[in-house]
C-alpha cells in the first residue's frame, strides 16, 4: 500500500461498491477529490509504510458504501439560504437530484417570477435570476454541501411563457418553451420534470410533453453525435461506472397517484415510448385505500413496458404519508389564473361555497381529515397548528373541517404545507422491493437551525436513507444489503446519467459513506422531524470529511454537476 499523497485512509471496512457484487473488505485511499486505491487486505497489506495520511477512518466491522443519491428532492430555494445540509448529509446523501414536480430554480421570469416571490422572500434570498445559468453563478458562491444536479420543471417553462391561466398553448408559445427547455438542457440540466396536479403543468396535454421530450431527445443525440466526433469530449463525459448515460430522462409527478392512478401511468408509458427517452415516475404510490388494489395492475403495466423496450423508473420514500402543499385539496378549477386568483375565489362567498361542496361531495368522511396534518405555516399565530390534524383544529375552533381548511389558506395566503397520510404498508414494501425503484426523500435540504428548521415537516428528511437501510432492509430483509446499496449508489447514477459517481473504484470521485449495518436507523418522527439518524460514522463529498463521528463538520465540498458530470 502506497500512501504519499493520500489524504485520507478509510482502514479495513467491508466495501460494498455499488454494482451490487458480493461485498469484500479492503483498505480505500483518497487523493484529493477522488479515490486514489481500493486495495483487498491481506496480511502483508496491513504491514506497509508507515507513513500517515492526514485522516484514518477506522471502518472495522463498518461497511463502506459509495455516496448515496437522492433521486427525488426539493432543495432548488432552499440551498441559497441555508447550504449546510445537515438533514441529508447526516443520512449519508451526497448527490440530489433537483427540479423535480414541474419546479425547478429556472428559468425564472414574468408570472413565474411572480408566483415564486413569496417563496423567496419567507427564506430571505434576495438574488434574482433568469436563467439556469445565472442560478449557477449564484450557487456556486454559496460552496453547498452536497453535489446538485437539476431537472428543468416544466411548470417554470409553461408559466414563463404562457402564465398559470388554464387553456391549450399556440404553436408559437409551445416553440419557446422548447428553447427554454433546449436552453437550460445546455446550461447543465440532466432532462425535464412535470408536476401534473400542480399549476400549471395540470393545464397541460399529453401531446404538449411529446413534444417538449421529443426536444430533449433531440438534444441527447446531439450530445452524443459530439462525443462520437470529439474524442477528448467523450473521455471527458465518460465515467467509471461504465455508463454511456448521458442525459435525457423525463421525471413525472403523474396526473394521479390514486383515483386515476392507471390512466396516469399509461401516460408516462405513452411519453416516453413516444419519445424514445428515460421515464421516470416520481414518488410511486397508491393513494387512498379505494385505490390501494391497483398496485398489482400499475406494476404490470411498468413491467410490461419494460419488456417492450420502455427505459421507466420510478423512485420512493419509505414512508405511508405523502406530503405537500395544504391547497391540493382544491378542485383543480379553483387554480386557474395564478395564487392571486385562488385567493380571489376563495375569497367570493359564493366561490367558496362552490369549493366547500366539491370537496364536501368528494370527501364526505371525517377520516379524511385525520389524516391530514399541517405541516408548516407561516404567520406565528397559528403555529400552534403544526403537527395538529384538520380534523382536531376544527373541532378546536367549532368549524366543519373544510371550513377550518379554508379559513387556513385564506389566513396564510396558500402557505401551509401538509402531511397526507393515505398509502398502506404492504404496497409500499412492494414498490420498495422493485428492482427499478430508488430511494428519494421528496424533501428540500433542512437543518436543525437557521431558516431551513421550521414547523413540523415530513421526517423524511432526515430520515429516508437509513430507514430504507436499517427498517426495510436489516429488520425486514426486503432485499439484500449488496442490493441495497445498489438501489440507493449505481443504480440511480447510471438513471440520471451522473458520471464518475455511485461506485467505489480507483479514480471515482471520492463520494463515500461509512456506516454500520447493525445500527443504522432513522431517528426523526413526525412530531420531531428534526432529529439525526443513527449508524452513520462518516460521510465524504468530493474528499472533504462532510460528517464524522455522525455530526456534521461544517465543511462543504459539494458542486453543480452540470450533465451529472464533476
Amino acid at each position: 500500500m502506497r500512501l504519499m499523497g493520500i489524504d485520507v485512509l478509510i482502514k479495513g471496512g467491508t466495501v460494498y461498491d455499488g454494482t451490487g457484487r458480493e461485498a469484500f473488505c479492503a483498505d480505500i485511499g483518497v487523493s484529493g477529490d477522488r479515490i486514489a486505491f481500493i486495495e483487498r487486505q491481506t496480511a502483508s497489506a496491513a504491514s506497509h509504510s508507515r507513513s500517515k495520511p492526514v485522516t484514518i477512518i477506522n471502518a472495522r466491522d463498518m461497511a463502506v458504501a459509495p455516496g448515496f443519491i437522492d433521486t427525488h428532492a426539493h432543495s432548488d430555494f432552499i440551498l441559497l439560504a441555508d447550504p449546510r445540509a445537515e438533514g441529508k448529509v447526516c443520512q449519508g446523501i451526497t448527490t440530489e437530484i433537483n427540479g423535480n414536480c414541474g419546479l425547478s430554480s429556472a428559468p425564472l421570469y414574468g408570472r413565474a417570477l411572480e408566483q415564486r416571490e413569496a417563496d423567496l422572500g419567507e427564506l430571505g434570498i434576495r438574488e434574482r435570476w433568469t436563467t439556469l445559468g445565472e442560478y449557477f453563478e449564484i450557487l456556486e458562491k454559496m460552496t453547498i454541501c452536497m453535489n446538485f444536479v437539476t431537472l428543468a420543471g416544466h411548470g417554470n417553462i409553461r408559466a414563463c411563457v404562457a402564465g398559470y391561466d388554464n387553456r391549450r398553448l399556440s404553436s408559437t408559445e409551445k416553440k419557446k418553451m422548447v428553447a427554454l427547455l433546449e436552453e437550460s438542457v445546455n446550461e447543465g440540466a440532466v432532462g425535464l420534470s412535470s408536476g401534473l396536479i400542480y399549476p400549471p403543468g395540470l393545464y397541460s396535454d399529453t401531446e404538449e410533453l411529446i413534444e417538449l421530450c421529443d426536444s430533449l431527445a433531440r438534444s441527447y443525440k446531439n450530445r452524443s453525435a459530439m462525443q462520437s466526433l470529439h474524442p477528448s469530449f467523450a473521455r471527458k463525459e465518460r465515467g467509471v461506472s461504465g455508463n454511456s448515460g448521458g442525459f435525457g430522462i423525463y421525471a413525472s409527478h403523474m396526473r394521479s397517484e390514486g383515483d386515476q392512478l392507471l390512466e396516469s401511468v399509461e401516460e408516462i408509458i405513452r411519453i416516453g415510448r413516444k419519445s424514445g427517452i428515460k421515464a421516470h415516475i416520481s414518488h410511486i404510490k397508491t393513494s387512498g385505500e379505494k385505490n390501494w388494489h391497483k398496485i398489482d395492475r400499475a406494476v404490470s403495466m411498468i413491467d410490461g413496458a419494460r419488456k417492450g423496450g420502455v427505459c421507466i423508473t420510478c423512485d420512493r420514500y419509505p414512508y405511508t404519508a405523502a406530503s405537500t402543499d395544504l391547497d391540493t385539496v382544491l378542485p383543480a378549477w379553483a387554480y386557474d389564473g395564478g395564487a392571486k386568483k385562488e385567493m380571489e375565489r376563495l375569497r367570493v362567498p359564493e366561490t367558496r361555497k362552490r369549493i366547500k361542496q366539491e370537496i364536501s361531495d368528494e370527501h364526505p368522511e371525517m377520516r379524511y381529515w385525520e389524516n391530514i396534518t399541517v405541516a408548516t405555516v407561516v404567520s406565528e399565530k397559528n403555529s400552534w397548528m403544526e403537527g395538529k390534524s384538520i380534523a382536531w383544529i376544527a373541532e378546536q375552533k367549532g368549524l366543519e373541517p373544510v371550513d377550518m381548511l379554508l379559513s387556513v389558506l385564506v389566513e396564510e395566503e396558500l402557505r401551509p404545507g401538509a402531511i397526507f397520510s393515505s398509502m398502506c404498508e404492504e404496497n409500499l414494501r412492494k414498490f420498495l422491493s422493485l428492482p427499478y425503484v430508488m430511494i428519494g426523500t421528496d424533501s428540500s435540504a433542512r437543518s436543525t437551525s437557521g431558516p431551513a428548521c421550521k414547523g413540523k415537516p415530513h421526517p423524511r428528511g432526515f430520515g429516508s436513507f437509513p430507514r430504507f437501510l436499517g427498517t426495510y432492509v436489516r429488520d425486514s430483509g426486503l432485499m439484500s444489503l449488496k442490493n441495497a446499496v445498489h438501489k440507493v449508489t449505481m443504480l440511480p447514477a447510471e438513471t440520471f446519467g451522473i458520471r464518475n459517481r455511485g461506485v467505489l473504484k480507483k479514480g471515482a470521485y471520492a463520494d463515500i459513506v461509512v456506516f454500520d449495518p447493525e445500527k443504522i436507523i432513522d431517528r426523526a418522527t413526525f412530531m420531531e422531524p428534526f432529529l439525526k439518524p443513527e449508524g452513520i460514522s462518516n460521510v465524504i463529498i468530493n474528499g472533504v470529511l462532510a460528517v464524522n463521528d455522525g455530526e456534521p463538520t461544517g465543511l462543504r465540498g459539494g458542486r453543480i454537476l452540470r450533465h451529472g458530470t464533476g
